[in-house]
Parts: C-alpha cells; structure tokens; sequence
C-alpha cells in the first residue's frame, strides 16, 4: 500500500497553534464538570502508543506502519499529537474510512432490496463527498433529493433502496433528524410526543416517487427517481381500529412538529404522465420530495445540526451524549445538555464542516483518555475510553499492514483490493456485522473458528513480511521481539512479553506463529 511521506514528516514535526479557544476546551470543561457532579474518577490520559493505535483507527481505518509508529513514539514535540491528527485528516484514506463507516448508517451490512449489495458507486460518491470537504448539509440534500440517474450519481441508492414511502420516512427521520417514528406508524406513541398522523405527513412528502429502470449497463440496471405531480397517501387510524373497506382520508405533507407544506393544487383535468420504462421520467411542476430535503438539511431545523453532531460524538467517543444516537426525544434526555447544544451550534457556525468538528472532538482531553479505568464502567460519563471491535475492513487492511502483505503484492499498484486474499466473503460473513462499542458486540465461536483455520497463514508466509524478520536468526533476538510487537500493537512490549518470546524464539518456536498470536489476540481485535 503506498503510503503518504507526509505522514512521517508530520510524526517527525510540529507546527505552532492559532491561540483561539477551541471547541474543544469546551469539550473538557463541561464532561468534567459532570464528572465531578457525579463524583466519577475518570483514567489517565492515554499514553502515545495507546492514542496512535486509536487516532489511525479511528481516521484512515488502519493501524500505523512499524515506521509511521517508531517515528510518532520518538518524537518529543508537545505538539505532535495536533500535527498527526492533521495529517490523517489530509490523508485520502480518510475520506475511504468515513464512506465505509457512513454506508453502514445508511444501509447496514446486508440491507435487504433488490442491487442494495451493488452499491460500490455510493460509497465512492460518499467518499468524493468527503475527499472534497463538501459541507453536510449540501450533501445531505444532494442525498435526500437523489436527482438524475444511478450511473452519475451514486447518491441514487439511498432513494431506491426504500421504495414504500412508510419505510423511507422511517429511515430518513432516524438517519437525518435522530428521531425515531416507526411507533407512531400504527397508533399515537404510548411514551413520547409522536402522533400517528404526523408520521403520515411525514410519509406524505415521499408518496408520489417511484424507481424507473431507464437503462442496462451489462447485468445491471440504471435507474432513476420519478416523481409524479398527484397522489396522497392515506390515514385510516390507529390500526386497531382500521375497519374493512376503510380507504382512509388523503394526508397533506407536515413538517415534523411544524407547518403543512404550501403546494400549488394540479387542475381537476389533469392527468399524471406514466413513467415509462427506459426514460428517464419528466420532472414534477412541483417536488415534495426535493421540500422535504431542504426543509431537513438546514441550520434552522431543530433536529439536523443535532442529530449529526450527536452522531459524530459517538463515532469517536463511543457512546453518544443522547444515547442511542437516534433516539432524540423529550424522553430521553441527553447526558450533557449544554455540551450537546454547543457542539450543535459550533457545527452551523463552521457550515456543517464534519472534518472541523472531526478535529475538535479528537484533540480534546476527553478523547484523549486513557482506555484502562477503574472502578464499575458509567460510559456516559466517559470516565474512560470506549473500546469497540474492528470492523471487517479495518481488520483486512491492519492485517495486510503487519504481514507486509500489502507492499509484497501491490508495490506497483496504485490501489489495494482490501479483500484480497479473503475476498471470499467468509470474513465479512464473520466480521462483518456493524459495531457500535456499546457492549452489544458478540464475538462468538465464528470467529475463532475463522482466525484459526481461515487463510491468514497466506499473509503471514508473505515474502519479505513481518514473520520473515522475526525468524531471521541473523538479527538480535530482542530487535526481532519489539519489531513485532511494534507492528502488531503498535507498542513496545513490556519486560514480562520481551522475556516470553524471547524464550519461545530462541527454543525454535515458529515466527509465523508468534505473529500469528499478536494479529488475533484481543489487544488488537479491538481499538480501545
């Protein structure tokens, strides 16, 4: 994998900060003022080598190189920590690693829906997105509005992939705003303010759309969003209730806690066009989709700046401030109001900037907390840091960074199959389930079964790799000991580790094994 010099210059160097108040000293003044109101003791700052590991991680999805990890550990700057995080941030696999981690909230792993597994195309939109720095709230639009056609535009999957206009409403209220609406979908919400009538006005705005096959392109269809100019969908009551035969009343379009949409009326003569199949569809005089869109994604919508400052917390602090992340109602409060109000104010200030807020969030003490607390866990009171499992990806791409498996086989190309050698599917299958670090993670005996008999030998045995230097005789035994440690962990190891497989190498123990222990222990399937 062809890694950025500027990477290890930016270990290596320091740079001198603007003197502004951040947000993120606003970060640590109020999670450590609860911590004090609940007489909570929070851990250590985390150590160099504890945040590295994390900081990849959780910015370009992949643990450092031995090189990148060495050069961090030695630099004595005080500032280093600020100079890596924009490094990673300018890095063009961050921009890959937030599309993995924002596909999986918009879709899942294995969303069920006819070419919902054949969307390469929205991920590589979502990572343009953030390649290019574009603002949430013009791609969130962009996304919601989904205009043209799948081949250009890969934000069309998200509008095709929920098709009832019941389901798409679900998902865009949770994705978007942080609301959850599907129990008022049958009947008035037993515990919050949801009625059922809003969750069909909601509904109302993505009635009138439907999927148009306009073309083929090999065995796969291209499509497009129709709209059509008339339709309502229909409210019969509390499904208990519902009678035989009862067709309902026609719902008008209404803003969530807000006003009807104002929409011009069709002509009682008029007559909707049909949507044909291979044409792209004619344009509605009038879009209550694209009205919903700019409603949702902007600064004067009560939930929008909200919701995704709330998410973007628990992606990197591992639990969010309302938790869960899409669950934001008067009955569930957040654990830190005023911090959750800042943060969402801050992020309209800086034009919905989610690479601004990324910074804030990491550099701040609260991020930067040791992983080893003591004491009974209160998570919502980040009294230490979150440990999460690796994803699917993170996993195949730290492998191939330990084994040297990357630069053995791809020193002349410019990208990596991150699923070669296990393109398989079995470590999806596996790994592959989406993990919030929420202690709803089970590894179970799947993955043990993989990791002993799957094919991670074939990385391992890779020519030239890490397991080739630590059975190389010719060097110091305790090189060999900390060069594996240094490209598995991403530490050095301690006196107890360095005195153990210096004992196993030197009794002809199997280097490959020795790597073999490191790459599937529990200190790095989870970064922590």
């Amino acid at each position: 994998m062809v890694r950025s010099a500027a990477i290890l210059l930016a270990l290596s160097t320091a740079v001198a900060g603007s003197g502004a108040e951040p947000l993120r000293t606003a970060i640590d003044t109020e999670v450590s003022a609860a911590r004090q109101r609940e007489k909570i003791n929070p851990a250590k700052p985390a150590t160099d080598a504890e945040f590295l590991r994390r900081i990849y991680l959780d910015l370009v999805g992949v643990i450092p190189t031995v090189e990148e990890t060495v050069a961090f550990l030695e630099n004595q700057s005080v500032s280093k920590r600020d100079t890596l995080i924009d490094a990673l941030l300018a890095d063009p696999r961050f921009a890959r690693h937030q599309a993995d981690i924002w596909d999986m909230v918009f879709f899942g792993r294995n969303p069920p829906g006819y070419e919902t597994r054949n969307r390469d195309g929205f991920r590589t939109w979502l990572a343009g997105k953030f390649d290019k720095g574009i603002a949430y709230d013009v791609w969130a639009k962009e996304l919601l509005k989904g205009e043209g056609t799948s081949e250009v535009n890969g934000a069309m999957y998200f509008a095709q992939y929920r098709n009832a206009p019941e389901d798409a409403i679900e998902a865009v209220s949770q994705q978007f705003l942080g609301v959850q609406l599907q129990c008022a979908r049958c009947h008035d919400h037993p515990y919050e303010e949801w009625k059922q009538k809003e969750f069909y006005g909601m509904a109302a705005f993505l009635a009138r759309l439907d999927v148009v096959t306009v073309a083929n392109k090999g065995n796969r269809p291209i499509f497009a969003i129709g709209e059509r100019n008339t339709g309502d969908i229909r409210f019969t009551g509390s499904v208990k209730d519902a009678k035989p035969g009862d067709k309902g009343e026609a719902v008008k379009p209404k803003f969530l806690h807000g006003a009807e949409l104002s929409e011009p009326v069709p002509a009682k003569d008029f007559k909707d066009p049909k949507f044909a199949e291979k044409q792209m569809p004619p344009k509605p005089k009038f879009s209550r989709k694209d009205a919903l869109a700019d409603w949702i994604a902007t600064a004067d919508n009560p939930y929008f700046a909200r919701a995704v400052a709330n998410r973007l917390w628990s992606q990197y602090l591992g639990r969010g401030l309302v938790h869960p992340v899409d669950n934001m109602s008067a009955g569930n409060k957040p654990s830190h109001p005023a911090l959750l109000d800042a943060l969402a104010k801050e992020l309209i200030a800086h034009r919905f900037d989610l690479k601004w807020l990324t910074r804030e969030l990491v550099s701040s003490k609260t991020y930067q907390i040791s992983g080893r607390g003591t004491g009974e866990p209160k998570p919502e009171w980040f009294q230490h840091a979150c440990s999460r499992p690796l994803s699917a990806e993170e996993l195949i791409e730290s492998w191939q960074v330990v084994t040297g498996f990357d630069r053995a086989t791809d020193s002349k190309k410019p990208e990596v199959d991150r699923f070669r050698p296990l393109g398989s599917g079995y470590l999806l299958q596996f790994f592959g389930s989406p993990n919030t670090g929420t202690g709803d993670f089970q590894g179970g005996i799947h993955e043990h079964l993989y990791l002993n008999n799957g094919p991670l030998g074939t990385m391992i045995g890779v020519k030239g790799g890490l397991a080739e230097f630590v059975g190389d005789a010719k060097k110091p035994v305790g090189e060999r000991v900390e060069r594996l440690y240094l490209a598995t962990l991403n530490r050095r190891p301690v006196e107890g580790e360095l005195k153990k497989f210096t004992e196993y190498l030197k009794g002809g123990g199997s280097a490959a094994d020795a790597v073999w222990v490191l790459m599937t222990c529990g200190e790095f399937r989870f970064n922590h």
